[in-house]
């Protein structure tokens, strides 16, 4: 029975990524930074850590008490809006700590053991908007684009070692609740008001293709089962519209 570490189980992507494994008789440690049990099935295969992944002592806390694993799932992330000119340093910082440098340093923590055993897959969890500019999200896609870019360079550090490394590039998905949770910074200022509500209305219209949180879990699913499953995997319909408009070879 295999077992998956995935950070951020306490709603969204995370939450449905965990259910799924459950489903499939995986044992799965979800973590989260206040753990909810309610959120999730009660099971023998199932442990709630705390984890917050800005923190070295939580990380190193986490990866410990979870013990051998296969599979680390990085989702973790906070998001934001706001104008590039607005958005303040302490935002920035935030952003990057836990989208960027948690990622890292959740990697890096169960290395070692996937490198001594000669196996090992390391799943990021980043976003679509990495592959097509869009106003209001420069730093959180700089955050996101940073893990592409790490993510493809380790992903040829570690194949000698048989460690896989996938991103998962998930598109908009309005079900979650991770829109409602971003960080919000200057958009009420006049300078942008134009640019603020066609962005938003944009970002709600709910008529055309979005991404659901299964589509996010079936990825996931993917990239920790499949050996031939590519490095980068976009997750929903819109993603699958982004990435081909990107030039990538997807079905």
């Amino acid at each position: 029975m295999k077992t998956v570490l995935i950070t951020g189980c306490s709603s969204g992507f995370g939450l449905e990524i965990a259910r799924y494994f459950l489903d499939r008789d995986w044992q799965v440690v979800a973590t989260m930074r206040t753990p909810r049990p309610e959120v999730l099935p009660t099971s023998d295969r199932l442990r709630l850590l705390a984890l917050d992944v800005t923190d070295p002592q939580s990380v190193a806390a986490a990866v410990e008490a979870a013990g051998p694993i296969d599979v680390l799932v990085n989702n973790a992330g906070v998001g934001a809006a706001a104008p590039f000119e607005l958005t303040e340093p302490a935002l920035a910082r935030a952003l990057f700590e836990t989208n960027t440098l948690g990622t890292m340093a959740m990697t890096q923590a169960v290395l070692p053991q996937f490198r001594s055993r000669g196996a090992g897959t390391v799943i990021n969890v980043t976003s679509t908007v990495t592959l097509k500019a869009l106003p209001l999200l420069s730093m959180y896609t700089a955050s996101k684009a940073a893990v592409n870019a790490f993510t493809a360079c380790m992903a040829i550090e570690l194949a000698p070692f048989g460690i896989a490394v996938h991103i998962v590039l998930p598109g908009r998905s309005p079900e979650t609740r991770f829109g409602d949770n971003a960080h919000r910074q200057g958009l009420d200022d006049a300078a942008y008001a134009d640019l603020v509500q066609q962005t938003i209305a944009r970002i709600t219209d709910e008529s055309g293709p979005v991404t659901h949180a299964t589509d996010v879990a079936e990825a996931v699913w993917r990239a920790a089962t499949d050996p031939a499953a590519p490095m980068r995997i976009p997750a929903g319909a819109d993603a699958l519209e982004w990435a081909r408009d990107a030039g990538w070879s997807v079905p």
